[in-house]
């Protein structure tokens, strides 16, 4: 990997690269077609500074015209040194944007747009984005959360937004993002008190999308439904996300979106392979496309008739 590929609070796993004739051109450290974003901080319990927003950023704009990727991966560092952690908010000793001064409100409002492109880019990403939640997912590190389409969590995560018990609020997106996913009076008790709250609450008010016992089963979890995602058909994904994400804040636009949206994905390679797979048959592999075993018992899988539909192979972008 080149030098502007370095990251220096972050640690990247790509998927292996290919060419068109198969060649390896990276050597990739997943197994599956998706990458890893691990926040890298552990000692600050990946606490949030300009830097490490700004290098998310960097890594989902590089991914995004990585056709090996698929999908991506947003967590913490598993190796944690104090307590898990997601990323436990914004890093309140920080050094500030010199440029900018605390005491002037226009200033203080430019380097929350600054924050807000960097947000919305998470949200506006065009492949789908897992947060993989174990520890805290506190402040912006909750607000990431929110910007991330589907949410895996140890049963041992707390998500909250606590801005409030420094005199501060969510200003991220958090608190406009907090009530479209769990709704308005729920938002409000999240940013008016700072209260956290556990990984089956937040399953239960609709944010967190899956729950698995810290460790294994929850490495197992996050692995399994991403690499599901990467080897899904990604232009429907891409406009499935646009139309749920964006559309729902208005249904009529919402309903034009999946318009132009299935017309921009039937001409994908990955709409055609469906089709033509639903009707295509290839040999039993239970079997042999013998129909029977040995024992003269009929193969469960063919149910004898020696061939099954084929499994749809997709290519992505």
């Amino acid at each position: 990997m080149n030098e502007e590929h370095k990251f220096e609070t972050l640690k990247i796993d790509w998927p292996t690269l290919k060419d068109d004739e198969g060649n390896v051109l990276r050597e990739g450290t997943v197994d599956g077609n998706y990458a890893v974003i691990s926040i890298n901080r552990p000692d600050r319990l990946n606490a949030l500074t300009e830097q490490v927003v700004g290098e998310i950023s960097k890594a989902l704009r590089l991914m995004e015209l990585d056709g090996s990727v698929r999908a991506v991966v947003i967590r913490g560092v598993k190796e944690f040194t104090k307590k898990p952690a997601f990323s436990a908010g914004a890093d309140l000793a920080a050094a500030f944007n010199p440029h900018l001064k605390p005491n002037i409100p226009m200033h203080m409002a430019l380097a929350m747009r600054i924050r807000h492109r960097d947000y919305d880019e998470f949200e506006q990403f065009s492949k789908p984005l897992i947060a993989a939640v174990d520890g805290f997912a506190l402040g912006g590190g909750c607000e990431i959360v929110l910007c991330c389409d589907i949410v895996i969590a140890s049963d041992r995560s707390a998500f909250g937004l606590p801005e409030i018990n420094r005199g501060i609020f969510p200003a991220n997106g958090g608190v406009t993002r907090m009530a479209a996913r769990i709704g308005i009076n729920r938002a409000l008790r999240m940013a008016y008190f700072g209260e956290a709250f556990d990984a089956k609450t937040m399953e239960d008010w609709g944010l967190v999308t899956w729950m698995a016992p810290a460790g294994d089963e929850f490495e197992k979890l996050v692995h399994e439904k991403a690499k599901w995602l990467g080897e899904a058909p990604t232009t429907a994904l891409f406009v499935i996300k646009k139309c749920v994400k964006f559309g729902t804040r208005y249904t009529e636009l919402g309903c034009m979106m999946e318009q132009l949206g299935f017309g921009v994905n039937q001409a994908s390679h990955d709409a055609m392979e469906g089709i033509l797979a639903f009707n295509r048959k290839v040999k039993c592999p239970e079997c042999g496309g013998k129909g029977k075993f040995e024992d003269g018992s009929t193969c469960p899988k063919c149910g004898g008739s020696r061939k099954i539909k084929d499994t749809p192979h997709f290519k992505g972008i």
